[in-house]
């Protein structure tokens, strides 16, 4: 039988765009086809002004409200969320109408979605995975775009141009307003970019709040399957008196489950923003180490993609796991628990 011989013509595809990009993004002289150098973001860990006044002077009383970089990031987010959501179900609908085959962005969200909750359905069981996935496909779909939506072009490298307080960037102008960035440093009448875009996983703000919206979801599903019994888990005092030994051991077994509560807050929070926030220092440090060549910083983005994909299945996956555990009777408890709110235990 005679075999077709294939062309690697993909291959010359990616070369030539890596090419392209490399000459584009700046060469090895560090100016691109243009004539103007990549820029470098100023690596802070607080989200930058964009203006200098605030929106609010006194929000809900506690101190003025700032229009940062991560706000319409955030608002961009929410929008092109509503966007798949709104597709996915025309999509669906339009299926359910025809031949009951998904097509298109209905079939890639129902593969996502039915695997995300048979994983749920197998870790939490039938009686509660409903509740979990919810909670679990939310957040974990929200983390995965925060995660992704920075590595678009023109994030943390568009913006606005604040003069800096002490060494910044000297600027060259291009007209109608805009200016760039030039490679060198100046120590008075510098600037700095404050970007129009910046990931909302590297701001402390939104992974705290997420980890508390987390952390306080657990507490409400724990409560709904033992209902008062569930604080048994916390405050087990009922052995100090009849076993006092073991008691007062299940007692501090029990301040540490609470103390393992907040400490969850902390864990959630930091993972996602340490990981994240890795990722623009390295590719930042990167392209002032070894230069302007893109094909460097480009597979800093690809191993970047890795890892918010990877963060983004962690923060949910661990968000259904301490859901499961609270669904979880301990010891006496599932003994108090309100009728047929008692936990099915299932080999993981």
């Amino acid at each position: 039988m005679e075999t077709k011989k294939r062309t690697p013509w993909r291959r010359w595809i990616v070369l030539l765009l890596m090419f392209l990009g490399c000459a584009a993004g700046g060469g090895l002289a560090g100016y691109g086809l243009a004539g103007i150098p990549p820029v470098r973001p100023e690596i802070t860990a607080a989200a930058e002004k964009l203006i200098a006044e605030p929106i609010v002077d006194n929000f809900l009383g506690l101190a003025p409200l700032y229009l940062v970089n991560t706000l319409p990031t955030l608002g961009l987010t929410i929008v092109l969320l509503i966007l798949i959501a709104y597709f996915t179900n025309r999509s669906l609908n339009r299926s359910l109408k025809t031949d009951l085959v998904p097509r298109g962005i209905g079939n890639l969200m129902e593969a996502i979605l039915e695997a995300l909750y048979n994983m749920t359905e197998g870790s939490a069981g039938a009686k509660w995975a409903k509740t979990i996935f919810m909670w679990f496909a939310t957040i974990m779909i929200y983390v995965l775009f925060a995660n992704l939506l920075k590595l678009l072009p023109g994030f943390e490298s568009i913006g606005v141009l604040h003069p800096a307080h002490g060494e910044g960037f000297a600027i060259r102008e291009l007209g109608g307003g805009w200016s760039y960035l030039l490679p060198h440093q100046v120590e008075e009448g510098g600037f700095i970019l404050a970007p129009f875009f910046r990931g909302i996983s590297v701001d402390l703000n939104f992974t705290v709040s997420l980890a508390l919206i987390a952390v306080v979801a657990v507490q409400a599903i724990g409560f709904r399957a033992l209902g008062l019994g569930y604080l048994k888990k916390f405050f087990n005092f009922g052995n100090v008196f009849k076993v006092p030994f073991f008691g007062v051991i299940d007692m501090g077994m029990g301040i540490l489950e609470l103390v393992s509560e907040f400490a969850k807050i902390l864990s959630f929070a930091f993972r996602l923003f340490g990981n994240m926030f890795a990722g623009v220092v390295l590719v930042a440090v990167a392209s002032s180490l070894i230069g302007f060549i893109s094909i460097v910083p480009a597979m800093l983005f690809l191993f970047e993609l890795f890892v918010g994909v990877i963060q983004a299945f962690v923060f949910g996956i661990l968000t259904m796991v301490f859901m499961v555990m609270a669904t979880a009777g301990h010891g006496h408890e599932e003994e108090h628990a309100p009728e047929g709110s008692q936990t099915e235990v299932h080999e993981l």
